[in-house]
């Protein structure tokens, strides 16, 4: 997997003033903005509604068809300590990996009492930073009637039913995200519609996004940073829709970041032919080649982040500080809430600066 060794964490920082972090939705689906930054770098600032002119017939979208479950539980150790549950990753029916937040870290056996009293969950015990747990019943039935929607820890206030509604793409399938891949959220039933009718196609993909995609980088050199582990799959008929699209000269547009680690991820370690999936830790950066992603809707990223890294990959770094710096500058809305971006991929040889990538 390359990644530029000589990179540093400070190339990947922007100031960003906190009024612009977008703590609600839009008033619609599709009424936020759109920075479009074409292959040559130029920047065009438009609506989302502009979409369809920049999409051409034949052009196929990848979406990722994750579902947001309502992973996050409050309650009390058996001790009477407080405590947060956000699941992770549900491993078995009644089994799943979770973040603990408490005073002290439990210990194995540790009982949690959940959602006022309502169940028991029992700590069975830990791997790496996260928590095996046990529950009663089905996780996913309780989580669904106790459990609230874990918005983003730069969303201010508690998840209400507007987040229940809007903090969910429009064609959710497969519940098993902790955070909604957001560029998604701008796709509303009658856009879809639009597109379907000028001749652009679609596919998914599942990647089930964790909790680690809000982590910071915490190393300076980025070629030391361990990737946190996400599922995927990409089924082979989103694979054929891609050898086909590419016969005809269309484009394969990732709608998100996480339907370019899902597809680059199948590049990876799959065939090109058959179904792929599994954990990936595919960290991309900038010197990395991309073999099924030629441009990408995305919305804006943390400073410092893997994804910010993962756009500079895409478009070459100095474009996208130059996007970024513009976008805070004409007061765009930032993060899962905020608006969008339309990222043509640069040429191969500009999306580094000078850098050679290498294979750790």
């Amino acid at each position: 997997m390359p990644v530029t060794d000589s990179l540093d964490i400070a190339q990947f920082d922007y100031e960003l003033p906190p009024e612009l972090i977008a703590q609600h939705p839009a008033a619609r689906r599709d009424a936020s903005r759109l920075l479009h930054l074409d292959g040559a770098g130029g920047l065009h600032d438009r609506q989302f509604t502009d979409l369809p002119g920049l999409l051409r017939a034949g052009d196929l979208l990848v979406f990722n068809d994750t579902r947001v479950i309502k992973a996050r539980l409050r309650g009390r150790k058996d001790s009477g300590g407080q405590v947060e549950v956000l699941v992770e990753r549900i491993t078995e029916p009644r089994r799943a990996l979770a973040h603990v937040r408490a005073s002290k870290s439990p210990r194995p056996g540790t009982r949690l009492s959940l959602a006022g009293g309502a169940f028991q969950a029992e700590v069975l015990g830990r791997r790496d930073e996260l928590f095996e747990l046990s529950f009663p019943s089905p996780v996913l039935a309780l989580l669904e009637q106790h459990g609230s929607v874990p918005l983003p820890p730069y969303i201010t206030h508690g998840a209400d039913d507007e987040d229940e509604a809007r903090y969910q793409t429009v064609y959710a399938d497969k519940p098993g995200a902790v955070a909604a891949p957001t560029a998604g959220l701008h796709f509303d039933q009658a856009m879809l519609d639009r597109l379907e009718t000028l001749g652009v196609n679609r596919a998914f993909v599942t990647l089930h996004v964790g909790a680690g995609t809000f982590q910071p980088v915490r190393v300076s050199r980025i070629s030391e940073h361990v990737m946190h582990a996400e599922r995927y799959a990409v089924p082979a008929e989103t694979l054929r829709l891609i050898r086909e699209t590419r016969a005809r000269g269309g484009r394969v547009i990732a709608v998100g970041t996480t339907s370019v680690r899902s597809l680059e991820a199948a590049a990876r370690d799959g065939d090109g032919e058959h179904a792929c999936e599994g954990d990936t830790r595919l960290f991309i950066t900038p010197g990395y080649r991309f073999e099924n992603v030629d441009a990408l809707i995305t919305n804006f990223h943390l400073p410092q982040s893997t994804l910010l890294m993962l756009v500079s990959a895409l478009a070459g770094m100095d474009p996208i500080r130059r996007a970024y710096a513009h976008a805070v500058q004409s007061r765009y809305r930032f993060f899962s809430y905020g608006d969008a971006m339309f990222i043509e991929a640069a040429p191969a040889s500009s999306t580094t600066e000078g850098h050679q990538a290498q294979t750790p």
